[in-house]
């Protein structure tokens, strides 16, 4: 009866809500199971019932994260034709907007300096950047440029993610700076074709 009392109370989606900021904020190491239990008003066994350790909770944020960011771009890709150069723009202005829009999903996803954390995102850091690598190829092979094609889906990556850094550091929203992702996506692609 305790457990189920709890389970209505607390939510592992409320818990994931509220630790993904916190770790954003104070940093993994900084954090016990307790810390982000008392940041909630609960008892640190209420977050039990949901994660085992620490490691297991920051695991699920991770692949959640993820899930979400390829989930809004596979729709994205299903609503659009491969190797079109339109598609590669919409599935850029969609990570960038998802970065924007989700900053603390962003920086764990993508920012956490801890190599020991990083091992927690590497397989799914790879699935997306092979999504993205997937649609540059396609939009490169139609130019028949074996050089670019598999250098330019990391350079472009990285070119993105220094756009998404920049603004998140700066408190900045995508809606803040749509013109400007607009136009940054749009000289990236022109890079392309000359």
């Amino acid at each position: 009866m305790a457990r189920k009392a709890v389970e209505q109370e607390l939510s592992r989606q409320r818990i994931l809500d509220e630790a993904r900021h916190l770790f954003v904020k104070h940093g993994y190491h900084a954090l016990t199971m307790r810390s982000i239990a008392k940041s909630m008003g609960y008892s640190h066994g209420a977050l039990y019932y949901h994660f085992s350790e620490k490691a297991e909770l920051f695991y699920a944020l991770v692949t959640e994260d993820f899930r979400m960011l390829l989930e809004r771009q596979k729709d994205m890709l299903r609503r659009t034709r491969l190797g079109d150069m339109a598609q590669l723009e919409k599935l850029m202005l969609e990570f960038i907007k998802f970065g924007l829009d989700n900053p603390n999903h962003y920086e764990i996803m993508f920012m956490i300096k801890d190599q020991e954390l990083q091992r927690y995102s590497r397989t799914e850091q790879a699935q997306c950047l092979d999504l993205f690598a997937t649609v540059v190829r396609s939009v490169v092979a139609r130019q028949k440029d074996d050089k670019k094609m598999y250098s330019l889906p990391w350079s472009l990556f990285m070119s993105m993610h220094g756009f998404i850094s920049y603004n998140i550091h700066y408190n900045q929203t995508f809606e803040d700076v749509r013109k400007l992702a607009e136009q940054h996506v749009k000289y990236l692609c022109e890079g392309l074709r000359g």
